[in-house]
C-alpha cells in the first residue's frame, strides 16, 4: 500500500555494567539468561514519545500509526465475542482503541509510558477507559484479569520480548486473544543501505544509524515460547513517498521512531548527510513523468499477529494413531478420480 504523506531501572542499569565485565564471559549460558540483552535506550525512547506528543503539529506524523491501528482493530473485529476488559499495550494516542465500541468492548485499560501520548488517548464515549503510565517493559497486572491484548508499532522497541510476552500471557484469561503489531526486519531497508554506503565512504566505518527490527520466524518462535497457541502471522508493506531522505528522518521524528539503539551513532556529519541523501536517490528515486516531481520510497515492514492463550475451550488435534482413513487409500482414489 502506497500512502502519501520487565527489568527495573536499576536491575537493567546493574545488568549492563555486568555484561561489560570480564566474569560475565566466565558464567554458565544459563545465568546468562537471567540478563536480558540491552539494544534500545528506553529512556531515550521514552524522550522520543514525550517530545512527539507535545509537538502542536503531532497529528501531521501519524499517517502510518493510524492505518496500522486500523488494521490490528480490524483483525480484532473478526473475533466475534464481547469483550469485558481489554488491555492496550503501548496505546500511543489510542490508535487502536478509538475503533472499539460498547457492543465490543466494556473495558479498556490503556498502558502507555509517554505521559503526554496517553493524556491524548480517547476511545468512543460509551466505553469505560483506564490509563495507566508505565512502561511495557514493566508490565504488572493480576493473572487472568484480561479477555484481549492488542498493541500495535510499540513492541519494537522492547528488550526483553520473552518476558513480555510471558507477562502477557499471564495477564489473559483462558482461550482468549493476543493481537498486536510491530515494524519487521526489512523496515526502512533504503534509508538503512544509503546510511551505510555514505558512511563507509565518508567516514571509513558503518554506524548504527537505523534501530534493529525483529523477523517474522523469531516472533512466531517467541510466541511460541512464551507458551500460546493456534499462532497466525502476516507481513504487510507500507511504502510511503517522501520528496527526499530528510523529510522522511523529519517524520520519523515526528513519529518517535527515531533510532533508540544503546549503541548508535550519536551524530552525523553533514557530508556524510548529503552523501546519504544522494545516494538515497540515485538508487531508490524515482521522477513522476507528468509532474516531474522526485520522490523516494520508505518502506515499513508490518508484522501482524493473532496469538491464543490455552483454553479447555479450544479445538485440539486428535492422538497420534487416532485416524481412521489410509492417507494411501486416500491418494488411490484422489489418483482414481484425475
Amino acid at each position: 500500500m502506497i500512502l502519501k504523506p520487565g527489568m527495573s531501572c536499576v536491575a537493567r542499569f546493574t545488568a549492563n555494567q555486568f555484561q561489560n565485565t570480564e566474569c560475565w564471559r566466565t558464567i554458565s549460558t544459563s545465568t546468562r539468561a537471567c540478563f536480558p540483552a540491552i539494544i534500545f535506550d528506553r529512556k531515550a525512547k521514552e524522550h522520543h514519545r514525550n517530545t512527539a506528543g507535545q509537538r502542536l503539529d503531532s497529528s501531521l506524523y501519524d499517517y502510518v500509526k493510524e492505518e496500522v491501528g486500523w488494521r490490528v482493530a480490524d483483525r480484532v473485529f473478526d473475533i466475534k465475542r464481547q469483550f469485558g476488559t481489554v488491555l492496550d499495550l503501548g496505546c500511543g494516542k489510542g490508535y487502536v482503541l478509538k475503533h472499539f465500541d460498547k457492543d465490543m468492548v466494556k473495558k479498556v485499560v490503556a498502558c502507555e509510558m509517554s505521559s503526554s501520548l496517553l493524556a491524548a488517548a480517547q476511545c468512543l464515549e460509551d466505553v469505560s477507559l483506564q490509563k495507566i503510565n508505565f512502561d511495557e517493559e514493566e508490565l504488572q497486572l493480576e493473572d487472568s484479569s484480561v479477555d484481549l491484548v492488542t498493541s500495535s508499532l510499540s513492541l519494537h522497541w522492547v528488550n526483553d520480548l520473552p518476558g513480555c510476552f510471558g507477562r502477557v500471557l499471564a495477564c489473559l484469561r483462558p482461550d482468549s486473544a493476543f493481537v498486536g503489531a510491530m515494524l519487521g526486519g526489512d523496515t526502512l531497508y533504503q534509508l538503512r543501505c544509503a546510511l551505510q554506503l555514505a558512511s563507509l565512504e565518508r567516514d571509513g566505518g558503518i554506524g548504527v544509524h537505523v534501530s534493529p527490527f525483529v523477523k517474522p520466524q523469531d516472533v512466531v518462535g517467541l510466541l511460541t515460547r512464551a507458551g500460546f497457541t493456534m499462532l497466525t502471522i502476516d507481513v504487510d508493506a507500507i511504502t510511503v513517498g517522501y520528496p527526499s531522505m530528510f523529510e522522511l528522518m523529519w517524520d520519523l521524528q515526528g513519529m518517535a521512531e527515531n533510532n533508540a539503539a544503546v549503541n548508535r551513532t550519536l551524530r552525523l556529519n553533514r557530508d556524510t548527510m548529503l552523501a546519504a541523501a544522494a545516494i538515497y536517490q540515485e538508487m531508490y528515486g524515482s521522477v513522476d513523468e507528468q509532474s516531474g516531481e522526485v520522490s523516494v520510497p520508505a518502506t515499513f515492514e508490518v508484522l501482524h499477529f493473532i496469538a491464543w492463550k490455552p483454553g479447555a475451550s479450544q479445538p485440539r488435534p486428535l492422538e497420534r494413531g487416532s485416524g481412521t482413513v489410509s492417507l494411501k487409500d486416500l491418494g488411490s482414489v484422489i489418483g482414481g478420480a484425475n
